[in-house]
């Protein structure tokens, strides 16, 4: 299975520094650019597509509900035609300053609640689709790899949309595919589990779920996170454990 590594960056706000995006982009494929709604003011976004260019990494757009209090993290309940408002709002914000900076932004990523409850609500799920799919470029769709893997292409199918699965590297699986919650004990791997996970998922496509169950996963990248400087040490590993000589 060749896997991607993927990380949300440009997660900086005005004096409020988050994330090691310098240490990590060197590591990584696709960078995840928050577009000012959960992180991201317009300096760190021109300072992060900038970076990516320099590295050779893909740009995503990486979009919330309107939460940067609450580091987008908190679910809000909104009507499917503001959603999409909302979202279209923050892609073009992306999209047009890479535009100027000659980057071509390659998919979207929703952040934090917005992602999780996408997956769990296919109304939410069709809003955010059809927000990508009416954007003035074509952009893929990055949602997590699941059970339902075929059920979500062929949504994205009816919107023209091409999807990129990801899985993560960190985290937990319970049985049904979804990430298990980060308030249950186990939720987040240790630096041992997590690589443990890398090496099952590149060699057998699969994650052993927290009853030991093994689930198939048909990822196409892996979410890292590089908010601390052992964060960035393991991608180092990782990257070295999924393709060693791919990227400098």
């Amino acid at each position: 299975m060749s896997l991607l590594l993927n990380c949300d960056l440009g997660e900086s706000f005005g004096a409020w520094k988050m994330g090691l995006d310098d240490q990590v982009m060197p590591f990584i494929d696709q960078a995840n650019i928050a577009c000012g709604f959960h992180a991201g003011d317009p300096v760190v976004i021109k300072k992060t597509l900038l970076a990516a260019k320099r590295n050779n990494v893909q740009v995503g757009a990486h979009p919330s509900y309107p939460d940067i209090s609450g580091f987008g993290r908190r679910s809000m309940k909104i009507p499917a035609v503001e959603l999409i408002a909302l979202l279209q709002y923050q892609i073009a914000a992306l999209t047009g300053m890479a535009s100027n900076l000659g980057i071509e932004v390659q998919y979207v990523k929703p952040h934090g609640a917005l992602y999780n409850d996408m997956m769990a609500d296919g109304h939410i799920r069709s809003a955010v689709m059809e927000a990508i799919s009416d954007c003035h470029q074509p952009l893929a769709f990055m949602l997590q790899a699941t059970p339902n893997a075929e059920i979500h292409r062929e949504e994205a199918k009816a919107f023209g949309l091409e999807v990129l699965f990801e899985a993560f590297a960190d985290r937990c699986y319970d049985d049904n595919g979804a990430l298990l919650s980060r308030v249950k004990e186990g939720a987040v791997h240790s630096k041992e589990k997590m690589l443990e996970q890398v090496i099952q998922l590149k060699q057998h496509g699969t994650v052993t779920t927290v009853s030991g169950h093994q689930l198939e996963l048909h990822a196409d990248s892996l979410c890292v996170h590089g908010d601390n400087i052992a964060g960035v040490n393991a991608i180092e590993e990782i990257r070295q454990l999924i393709q060693p000589s791919s990227h400098s």
